[in-house]
């Protein structure tokens, strides 16, 4: 009676498992070289692709191993160039991620679990159920696939990728670290380290244990309000993490990294548009060497959040920049596609 075989996911083994699996199998140990370079730095979607093995080995491989990969199941283009991509996962889950292109840069932006456990107000994906959590493998495959769309309709090298898609990063640390690891890697895809932003609602704890483990990322904070009660209002998350928590959580941040926080900061007509507002948001920013996006807002339905007057926003800028703080407005893109902050949430 043949034994059957179930298949395992390949990129779940780490080398020296690779190459232990390719001695039981009387075969060289440098075969698990070949096959990781494959994996991660070639970013083969299937065995076929491995084209310096031997046919034996390529079916040996398949016999024993998937390569669960993504599928980019629907792309969108917005008018501004913006990419969005609605991605096939191996289990039939989607999620979302974006190519967002400027003049200077391609960025990608990167979900992280399956919808999304905390309950901001304002933001499209806080309305979906949490599923699950994005393996590394899952994440490395939205910046593969952005990679390629920056290549293959830009002429230009992706440079930059934010984890600002579904889901937050630190609620899925491990695999965000190792995805990064495999990112970053010169055996991966050898982009670097400081051209990638990890964006928290600002989880105070895990943001000590990054600063603990040396990351070299950098480190963004959705704020959007610096007085407790109003903060507390549209972004639960601060009644366990409350400003002063997370004050001091990014005060050991920068004293352990030396790496200046961005701030993300949305303005709404009558939830924070006043002058006491904005003298919290420059006192919080002066905790920690930090600067300020103040971001456009992006309707997520006929609801209760509305843009701030321009005024406002001059208000603010004025009093941030007038105190030292570096601060721009960032235009949102790909809002014809709902691609833009605070907007994915899988529709259609």
């Amino acid at each position: 009676m043949t034994e059957t075989i179930t298949p395992r996911d390949i990129r779940k083994l780490k080398l020296d498992e690779l190459k232990e699996f390719f001695v039981s199998q009387g075969d060289k140990a440098f075969r698990a070289q070949q096959v990781y370079d494959w994996l991660w730095n070639k970013s083969a979607k299937s065995f076929e692709q491995m084209t310096n093995l031997s046919l034996e080995t390529r079916e040996m491989l398949k016999k024993n191993f998937v390569i669960n990969h993504i599928k980019v199941d629907k792309m969108q283009r917005s008018e501004d160039g913006t990419i969005k991509n609605a991605v096939m996962l191996h289990d039939g889950l989607v999620v979302e991620s974006v190519l967002i292109p400027t003049e200077k840069r391609i960025t990608a932006c990167v979900s992280s679990q399956v919808g999304c456990s905390l309950a901001c107000k304002f933001c499209a994906t806080a309305r979906l159920k949490r599923q699950r959590n994005l393996s590394p493998d899952e994440i490395y495959d939205q910046v593969v696939a952005i990679k390629e769309q920056a290549e293959m309709f830009f002429g230009r090298p992706l440079t930059n990728i934010v984890f600002m898609g579904m889901g937050e990063p630190l609620l899925n640390y491990n695999n965000v670290l190792a995805a990064i690891d495999k990112i970053t890697n010169q055996k991966g895809l050898g982009m670097a380290t400081k051209r990638i932003t990890v964006s928290t609602v600002g989880v105070a704890k895990m943001i000590m244990k990054m600063a603990d483990d040396g990351v070299k990322f950098n480190l963004a904070v959705s704020l959007h309000a610096a007085i407790n009660k109003t903060r507390s209002s549209i972004m639960p998350i601060n009644d366990t993490n409350s400003l002063e928590e997370l004050g001091e959580a990014l005060k050991y941040w920068y004293q352990k990294t030396k790496s200046k926080v961005t701030y993300e900061y949305v303005v709404w007509k009558g939830v924070n548009d006043t002058e006491e507002h904005a003298r919290a948001l420059l006192k919080f920013c002066k905790l920690v060497p930090s600067k300020v996006n103040l971001i456009e807002y992006n309707p997520i339905d006929e609801g209760e959040f509305q843009q701030a007057d321009d005024k406002v926003l001059d208000m603010y800028m004025h009093l941030l920049e007038s105190n030292g703080i570096t601060t721009r407005i960032r235009k949102s893109r790909g809002k014809d596609i709902d691609a833009a902050c605070g907007q994915l949430a899988n529709k259609g």
